[in-house]
């Protein structure tokens, strides 16, 4: 219980959207019992209010006749069987109406505290819902408490909003037993209507406050770590230290790629120690292009490789960070350099017919 207690503590992140999303998946939303016997006591006070009475009628009227022709009823099995299947398809056609009124409420009193969710987890057998222990603990956590002190609430509130409004009706009740069948109908559903809507609105109340309830309780169940934030953060973004090794790997691979390049260079522009670029042209090509550059060890790197491919060097300082600046490798120089570029080529060819 300690490590629980000292877990809970530690969560002191709101959750991610991510961890809702993967909640809802699961089932795990937001679910208040008292917002569903709202809408269920909503669908039987509009079934009492204004269906029981054209319900009445259409089983009164078929089973009246019913009755007053029993005498005529073959009591055999088929007879029997007829009557059975008469009966039962009327008590189906009167009941259709308030079972899918249940239906609806039902629906609607999820929808409104979440979105419909399709998920299986919930049904999958799971050891903590029949570990004695886990069930000891949840006898006695603070849920079960709520829901314990819920109900007495409920009981003692519920109760005074059916006294409070069924006390001025008490005077009328000696009257009943003088009424017709029918205005004792009448009343009975008047008295009934009464006390529903009187506790419809003690409900909404107690619905709207256990909501917010459940909510608070749910957000506070999802709340996250800051290691559990730093985790998921890595399952998002990828883990930072593979994504540098990536990094570093590619690289190399591009480095090797652009030092592969530098012996078919046709000039290697530099400064001194600290850049180097390594310009391609050959007769047909628009413009120089850039195959390779860089500076300080990449730099003296090419120097290296071109030396031994016997590429020319030339020291140029201004031009070598102006290039290594404005253009990246296997693009064309700037036209703002053709001239100083076109200077350093010619001298190089010079060199080549010289030595041929």
């Amino acid at each position: 219980m300690a490590e629980e207690g000292d877990d809970d503590e530690d969560k002191t992140e709101e959750p991610s959207q991510k961890r809702l999303d993967e909640a809802l998946q699961r089932g795990d939303v937001v679910k208040s019992q008292e917002v569903a016997t709202f809408f269920g006591l909503g669908a039987i006070t509009i079934m009492v209010a204004w269906l029981s009475t054209g319900l009445s009628h259409s089983l009164v009227a078929p089973l009246g006749a019913l009755f007053d022709h029993a005498a005529e009823v073959p009591m055999d099995q088929a007879g029997l069987t007829a009557v059975y299947i008469e009966v039962g398809k009327l008590m189906a056609t009167v009941m259709i109406l308030p079972l899918l009124m249940f239906m609806i409420a039902g629906i609607v009193g999820s929808m409104i505290q979440h979105r419909i969710v399709w998920s299986l987890d919930p049904l999958i057998p799971k050891f903590s819902k029949v570990s004695p222990l886990a069930g000891f603990k949840r006898l006695f956590s603070t849920d079960s408490l709520v829901n314990l002190g819920k109900g007495l609430a409920k009981i003692f509130i519920v109760g005074a909003a059916m006294w409070i409004a069924i006390r001025p009706e008490l005077v009328k009740l000696d009257g009943i037993v003088a009424a017709e069948p029918i205005g004792v109908l009448a009343i009975t559903q008047r008295l009934a209507v009464k006390l529903m809507t009187a506790v419809m609105i003690v409900m909404a109340l107690m619905a709207g406050a256990d909501y917010i309830y459940q909510r608070q309780r749910w957000l506070a169940r999802l709340r996250m770590s800051r290691h559990d934030m730093k985790e998921e953060f890595k399952q998002q973004e990828g883990n930072p230290e593979i994504k540098q090794k990536l990094r570093q790997l590619r690289q190399a691979r591009s480095r090797k790629r652009m030092m592969a390049a530098v012996p078919g260079a046709t000039v290697i522009v530099t400064n001194p120690t600290h850049y180097a670029v390594a310009l391609k042209y050959d007769t047909g090509m628009s413009a120089p292009r850039c195959v390779a550059k860089g500076i300080d060890t990449i730099a003296l790197k090419i120097r290296e490789v071109a030396e031994k491919s016997d590429v020319p060097i030339v020291e140029n300082p201004p031009l070598a960070r102006a290039l290594h600046a404005s253009v990246d490798i296997d693009q064309d120089i700037p036209e703002e350099h053709y001239r100083a570029v076109a200077e350093v080529v010619g001298y190089v060819m010079k060199l080549k017919k010289k030595r041929r």
